[in-house]
């Protein structure tokens, strides 16, 4: 199936926003396919879900002040902000290196495919224990030609571990969480509680976003460009994540833009009651860490409606609520492996080995999906009162990515370089150092998006909301 238009596309987004169908007329959408080597719709599926939440953020203002505002994404910026982090540089040099050395594909021993992501410790620990091996690719790839390829996804998958086997889109589909998958919406806002209709903070502003503000519990990719899309638009979002826990200095770095950034142990009652505090003021609630972790301490949606009534809570899963993976940990690059996506590319390229798509699609994709949603249930808790929830899955927006269809000669499209995207970049001063990174796709032209704060280490400020 030959792509979609970038239009459609879009169109098909909203229509999952319960907002004005003719707020669609204010896009601007310039560029075509291809702009990365992919068969996949990859360009499209960026512009389309940009420009989403760029639209979303236009009918905040407009609802706000009554002024409408076009908004315009190029196929080639929006492609670039999809791999913002390749991008990034740290005093003009490439940021840290992002993967394990262990981590990446493996030939099991009936001949089939398995991703291992081990980028935190406790994942690369736990998988060598499973093997019983030594830290290092050779002991890795010998121990897994002691194991088919689904015996050990599963034995992973019981460990609490992040492994899947490379399917083809006819398996997935014929599985039982891939036709779970299929049932699910790419992205689902429901009322989840009562309460009056909450207004937008009073005065003029001077962003669509501006005096909302979000809580932000997440980490890698996805979760955190929906902070700093929300960011981008003039929300006050703070990070809370913990000491104890693992994270990605080049994420950090990329999307830790216009945040502050704190530190709660919820494993501690003073940790959780800080935490309900912040709950208490906040008009967002964004968490993105396995299914049931957030909600183990107390903050399950419907609990963080009770502490505020008229919250909006956004949630990303790996695998989407439905199926037998619904509780299942997964990265963007394990899923599109499970979907079949690397081994459709990889058949177009006249080759047995998965191919990943060329940046991490479902990640971002989802990270702007979830923005959207979480202004437009910001619009309707305005308009209608009620608590909401936001439901975003990297495998419904993989299944959306597949639903975009293919493009013809795609991989032959060359690779979008850093020089090539110079002019996209901003250069900045933080507590890391000079940052260059890119600047965001979705061009707003009475509220240009930009980030006021700088990216910080993680636990650089107090877990509170400031004055």
């Amino acid at each position: 199936m030959a792509p979609i238009p970038p239009a459609d596309a879009l169109a098909g987004l909203w229509r999952h926003t319960g907002l004005p169908a003719e707020a669609l007329g204010a896009a601007t959408l310039e560029g075509r396919e291809p702009v990365l080597p992919s068969t996949y719709a990859v360009g499209t599926a960026a512009q389309a879900a940009i420009a989403a939440a760029g639209l979303a953020a236009a009918e905040v203002w407009r609802g706000r002040t009554g002024r409408a505002q076009r908004v315009a994404v190029a196929m080639r910026h929006a492609a670039a902000e999809f791999r913002s982090e390749r991008h990034l540089r740290l005093d003009g040099t490439p940021a840290p290196e992002l993967w394990d050395r262990i981590a990446g594909l493996y030939q099991a021993g009936d001949g089939r495919w398995l991703r291992l992501h081990t980028n935190y410790p406790h994942h690369r620990d736990g998988v060598l224990r499973l093997l019983g091996c030594g830290y290092d690719r050779a002991a890795v790839s010998a121990a897994l030609a002691r194991w088919t390829a689904e015996e050990f996804e599963a034995a992973a998958a019981a460990a609490g571990l992040v492994v899947t086997m490379a399917r083809t889109t006819g398996e997935w589909d014929a599985h039982p969480q891939g036709r779970a998958v299929a049932g699910l919406p790419v992205l689902l806002i429901e009322r989840i509680g009562e309460a009056p209709p909450t207004p937008f903070p009073a005065g003029p502003p001077r962003r669509p976003l501006e005096g909302v503000r979000v809580l932000d519990l997440t980490r890698v990719i996805a979760g955190p460009v929906c902070g700093r899309t929300l960011a981008a638009h003039g929300a006050t979002v703070l990070n809370v994540t913990a000491a104890h826990l693992p994270f990605t200095p080049t994420l950090v770095m990329d999307t830790g833009r216009g945040k502050l950034a704190a530190h709660l142990d919820l494993r501690s009652e003073a940790g959780r009651a800080a935490l309900r505090g912040l709950a208490a003021q906040a008009d967002v609630f964004v968490q993105g860490y396995r299914p049931g972790a957030i909600a183990g301490h107390g903050f399950a949606p419907e609990q963080v409606a009770a502490i505020r009534p008229g919250i909006v809570c956004v949630s990303l899963s790996a695998y989407g609520h439905a199926g037998p993976w619904a509780g299942r940990r997964g990265f963007d690059s394990l899923v599109q492996n499970a979907n079949g996506m690397n081994l459709e590319e990889a058949a177009a390229a006249g080759e047995t080995k998965p191919r990943p798509l060329p940046c991490q699609a479902l990640d971002h994709a989802s990270g702007y999906l979830m923005a959207l949603g979480a202004m437009a249930a910001l619009l309707r808790r305005a308009r209608e009162g009620g608590s909401w929830h936001v439901r975003v899955s990297l495998a419904a927006t993989g299944h959306w990515i597949r639903s975009l269809g293919r493009v013809e000669g795609g991989l032959a499209c060359p690779e979008q370089r850093f020089e090539d995207i110079a002019d996209l970049l901003e250069v900045s001063d933080s507590p890391f150092g000079r940052l260059t990174a890119l600047r965001h796709a979705a061009q707003l032209e009475e509220t240009p998006p930009f980030w006021a704060l700088p990216a910080v280490p993680l636990g650089t400020h107090a877990p509170r909301w400031p004055a």
